[in-house]
């Protein structure tokens, strides 16, 4: 495919310091160079104006534009979504963002994965629609790229996004789970030759072995030439740094704190594997998002019993050099979902501490449900209990999970495909 197109890209921001995002807009660039190199891609982040930037895929060098649509308070901005909606009404008044749109081919539409939906609050869900809505009102042909939808607990909300799935030109879902809500969603309106059920794009995000080079113990330990085991795990700040507001907002019956610490000390105690703790979501220390401040804080409570066998990984790497790294651990489990992705879809036997249906879907579609372990189901001892049984099969799941993974990967090229097709619409296709 060597003709010509514009491309908008809207809800994978590449500027935040969530490697699941990132992931979700390097897949996605990845998969149109590979498939229409001459493509003029924009994608929309949390800068100001339009810049240029670089992405190198296989030693190739593509060249597209960063152009700035933040959802803030300061509606004097060009760039605020709020101002573009409303310059969209007048034709548009020299706004960049709106001038994208409305000069492009197809606009794609990921919304951060997981983020189409109102259980974040009314602000993030207008932050996420607001492209979708410009968009639709441009009459440009928006394609939701393969996502999760839902679940809306506002009528009013839900109400948007049944408009913007039924006008859209084509949309995916990233997993069975997500068809059966988005099917809901069209209601009558659902079209099979429009409407797809797929898989999540981070499958296909490249690996690169990191530039700035490893903490020498954490190099030796991935090493082929490795001795003992090398274990990862993922711990998410969000949930760690704050356990009160994790059973307050997504009723946790198991102390997470409680089966992360315990679950690694039996690691440590039972066996002689080394261990590394992975960030996914970069912000600084002491943010409660952090991940970095999280494993930190597990490192100082086993500091007794690690013995040079736990080591934290620095939040020097994006996301595909994490993805490198997570691919040369003999387990991996993880709480940020395209964290395990990562796993997944490089053939590491994986476990998840999930609390929401995205990743349990994820980990059907690669055949790997059971080892996905909820805290809102199970008490801290099943946890642990549950991870560790996991860890023990490793070498039977990553048997099971080589003769599955290939085929999702294959599902995801295939899917993309489609994709780029879509967005050649009646420009045909090479």
């Amino acid at each position: 495919m060597n003709k010509g197109i514009s491309i908008c890209l809207a809800g994978a921001l590449p500027d935040t310091n969530n490697l699941g995002v990132s992931a979700l807009c390097a897949s996605t660039i990845a998969g149109v160079v590979r498939r229409a190199s001459n493509a003029s891609l924009t994608v929309f982040d949390c800068g100001k104006g339009v810049r240029s930037a670089t992405f190198t895929d296989n030693g190739r060098s593509f060249e597209y534009e960063l152009c700035g649509a933040v959802h803030s308070r300061r509606l004097y901005r060009r760039e605020n979504l709020w101002n573009m909606r409303m310059s969209a009404w007048f034709g548009g008044l020299g706004n960049q963002g709106v001038r994208a749109i409305a000069h492009a081919d197809a606009v794609f539409d990921i919304s951060g994965g997981d983020s189409f939906t109102d259980l974040y609050g009314r602000r993030c869900f207008n932050g996420v629609v607001l492209p979708k809505l410009i968009t639709l009102q441009q009459q440009r042909p928006l394609i939701l790229l393969p996502q999760t939808y839902g679940p809306f607990k506002n009528a009013r909300c839900k109400r948007i996004a049944e408009r913007i799935v039924r006008g859209a030109t084509a949309a995916w879902a990233r997993d069975e789970r997500s068809f059966v809500a988005l099917r809901e969603l069209l209601g009558d309106a659902f079209d099979p030759n429009r409407h797809h059920s797929g898989v999540d794009v981070a499958f296909l995000l490249p690996k690169f072995e990191p530039v700035k080079p490893l903490p020498g113990p954490i190099l030796r330990w991935l090493s082929a030439e490795r001795e003992r085991p090398t274990v990862g795990f993922n711990i998410s700040g969000l949930i760690y740094n704050d356990p009160k507001a994790a059973v307050q907002r997504y009723g946790f019956r198991a102390d997470y704190r409680e089966v992360v610490k315990k679950f690694l000390r039996r690691v440590l105690e039972e066996t002689d594997v080394h261990i590394l703790l992975i960030p996914h979501v970069l912000v600084e220390f002491g943010h409660y998002e952090s991940d970095p401040s999280a494993n930190q804080a597990v490192a100082n409570e086993l500091h007794d019993i690690a013995d040079k066998r736990l080591a934290i990984v620095p939040p020097d790497y994006d996301q595909s050099e994490m993805k490198w790294i997570i691919s040369h651990c003999d387990w991996f489990c993880g709480t940020r979902m395209h964290a395990t992705i990562a796993g997944l879809s490089t053939g590491v036997p994986t476990a998840a501490i999930a609390y929401s249906i995205k990743t349990q879907g994820v980990f059907e579609t690669c055949g790997q449900g059971e080892h996905v372990k909820d805290p809102r189901q199970l008490s801290t001892d099943e946890m642990v209990n549950g991870l560790f049984l996991s860890f023990q099969q490793r070498e039977l799941t990553r048997s099971h999970l080589a003769e599955r993974i290939q085929n999702v990967k294959q599902q995801a090229e295939r899917q993309m495909d489609q994709i780029i097709a879509t967005s050649f619409g009646e420009q045909g296709i090479d």
